[in-house]
């Protein structure tokens, strides 16, 4: 299959799930394809909702499909492997103990890339592609990764903690400031972030000044120890 200057892409036989390339593929109604397996667990997790939904391009199917294996796929991917092509692309990372890992891999999973802070979950280059293409997630808010996305998250009312109490020195969500902060003293958390980190340089420079001083006293009780006269 690779004569004649043909040759395959193997990014365009992975699962966007697992992004190995596909086993036992599946093509769904909106045309996307996975691994049966992989599909199949991602809506046996939407059972309970009986909405099912396609992990790249969020389009819902009710009732479920019924998975098909797609011979044409399995006999390309089944080609590839003969050709030794990689599943992956080479400039793919993979996560660290240190990195925020993509939510969505599944095995070894990649670092993220970005978290949303919509869906709660942080996503590898690959698997954010659908935030950018999808109208359904325009209006998601995507910000550099980090972990423990929860932490964010008012426990009360289910929202993102956007404001910060300066009364009760803590971080609220819109409701909150209407609810029990009402009358409070609030500023956005970014404003707050802000502001800390400008007091935090000013305590960072008196520190070092401190220090400087310090030095230079210790060296000025040198100098006037040498010229102390030895005694006999």
């Amino acid at each position: 299959m690779a004569q004649g200057g043909f040759q395959l892409d193997s990014a365009k036989f992975c699962c966007s799930i697992c992004l190995d390339l596909l086993k036992d593929p599946v093509t769904i109604p909106c045309g996307h394809s996975y691994c049966m397996s992989c599909i199949k667990d991602c809506w046996d997790g939407e059972e309970q909702k009986k909405i099912y939904s396609c992990p790249q391009c969020r389009q819902t199917f009710t009732p479920r499909p019924v998975l098909v294996k797609n011979t044409m796929f399995a006999e390309l991917v089944e080609e590839m492997k003969k050709m030794g092509l990689q599943a992956a692309p080479p400039d793919l990372c993979y996560a660290g103990p240190g990195d925020v890992a993509c939510d969505f891999c599944s095995g070894r999973k990649l670092k993220a890339l970005k978290s949303c802070l919509v869906c709660l979950v942080s996503y590898c280059e690959h698997h954010l592609q659908p935030h950018y293409q999808s109208p359904a997630f325009e209006k998601h808010k995507l910000v550099n990764p980090f972990k423990q996305l929860q932490e964010n998250i008012c426990s009360n009312h289910n929202e993102v903690m956007k404001i910060f109490c300066r009364t009760d020195q803590q971080c609220i969500c819109s409701l909150c400031s209407m609810d029990e902060h009402k009358g409070h003293h609030t500023v956005s958390a970014a404003a707050e972030r802000k502001e800390r980190q400008k007091e935090l340089g000013v305590s960072r420079q008196k520190i070092q000044q401190r220090i400087q001083d310090t030095e230079k006293d210790v060296k000025e009780l040198q100098q006037e120890h040498l010229k102390l006269p030895l005694i006999k």
